[in-house]
């Protein structure tokens, strides 16, 4: 009975910490959409221009792998696109999914 309490006691503590992790890496994702100048195009909610899609529900659409692949090259996802290539690292690409992921 003990090492089952110090087992559910220790998936608790490694849910809390996945959690805080996944939060981290949303945060880190918003700040890159501002820092990287995505609010030039993009709306979520009432701020940014509108000139591209409104991202506010983006997450409830695609998963956040196919929105790291869309940022890493948009022309691939979809040739038509007019979204320019951006220079991000391995690290931006994988915050701006998990803030765009969400998005619901």
């Amino acid at each position: 009975m003990k090492a089952l309490v110090t087992v559910a006691v220790l998936l608790l503590a490694t849910g809390a910490v996945i959690v805080h992790a996944q939060d981290a890496m949303v945060s880190a994702g918003q700040a890159a959409f501002k820092e990287s100048g995505c609010y030039n195009c993009h709306t979520i909610g009432k701020v940014g221009t509108p000139l591209a899609s409104d991202l506010s529900h983006i997450g409830s659409k695609y998963p956040p792998d196919y929105m790291a692949r869309w940022l890493r090259d948009p022309a691939l996802q979809r040739p038509s696109a007019h979204m320019p290539a951006l220079e991000l690292t391995d690290a931006q690409v994988q915050a701006l999914a998990a803030y765009l992921g969400s998005l619901q």
